[in-house]
């Protein structure tokens, strides 16, 4: 009998000075359970969500018009697309593309060439990279490793290094602004330019 009754006090002490105690350890193990269930469930959507972005839409031989109030602006061509269907969806180009542009009378004023490609569908931009190059109506030729071209404002442009090839010189910087037919540019910085006589080729 006192054995039982010291083990009864002895209960009774301890539930009565750390109830609060074991409360808020019981309160912490459920909302770690349920963390953890939420983790779980967290790691089924995600792996649900990889699959939906995964989806990939493939086209062969392909041409893609663009065009400003029912007048073509610009044709690119390539010889694959491949549309991620992604929360935001893009189109990749990976065996390269050529982009055409023209003028007011669909007389083509420029073409970009490329070894890769990829178009942002919810800002039609276009990056370029890969040998790209640049050819306009007068032969001048642009090349660089990468490109960027605002399908909006009808401009491209890059920070990486650039050379500009023209009937009298070479020009050679980093980073540029120019217009879709490469008759206004703007090297940010130039390093040097190489004068020459010869006249462009194609």
């Amino acid at each position: 009998m006192e054995r039982s009754a010291f083990l009864y006090q002895t209960v009774g002490l301890l539930s009565e000075s750390m109830i609060k105690q074991l409360l808020r350890i019981l309160s912490l193990f459920i909302l770690l359970t349920v963390c953890n269930a939420c983790e779980n469930n967290w790691n089924e959507i995600k792996k649900i969500s990889d699959k939906i972005d995964a989806e990939v839409e493939i086209a062969y031989n392909i041409e893609i018009l663009y065009s400003t109030d029912a007048s073509i602006r610009a044709r690119l061509l390539s010889s694959e697309l491949k549309r991620f269907n992604t929360r935001k969806p893009y189109l990749e180009f990976n065996n390269g593309l050529r982009v055409l542009f023209f003028d007011e009378q669909l007389v083509e004023s420029s073409r970009l060439t490329a070894g890769y490609g990829r178009i942002d569908e919810t800002t039609n931009e276009m990056i370029a990279r890969n040998n790209v190059e640049v050819i306009n109506i007068k032969g001048e030729k642009l090349n660089s490793e990468e490109l960027i071209w605002n399908n909006k404002n009808k401009k491209i442009y890059t920070e990486k290094f650039v050379t500009i090839q023209t009937k009298d010189e070479i020009i050679y910087g980093d980073g540029l602004e120019a217009n879709e037919d490469l008759t206004n540019y703007k090297i940010k910085k130039i390093r040097g330019t190489i004068q020459v006589k010869e006249n462009l080729t194609d």
